[in-house]
């Protein structure tokens, strides 16, 4: 069941197209033709590490947390 009771799947949100172009076109100065013959993908690839998601928490940082904000007993 989605948000609103149906069983279809949610909408995917809109792609970001102002951002798309602004990193293609502004940041990584392509050509429109070379932006609109490349994937998301590629475009995301092209920006480099910046873009990419930091690693996932590991158990040093999970007992951190914990450490630092106890559960109430």
């Amino acid at each position: 069941m989605n948000a609103t009771g149906g069983t279809a799947p949610d909408a995917p949100s809109a792609f970001p197209w102002d951002d798309a172009l602004a990193l293609g076109l502004g940041t990584l100065r392509w050509r429109p033709r070379d932006f609109w013959a490349a994937t998301p993908r590629e475009l995301i690839a092209a920006a480099g590490p910046s873009t990419r998601r930091s690693p996932a928490a590991g158990r040093a940082d999970l007992d951190r947390l914990i450490a630092a904000y106890p559960d109430d007993a």
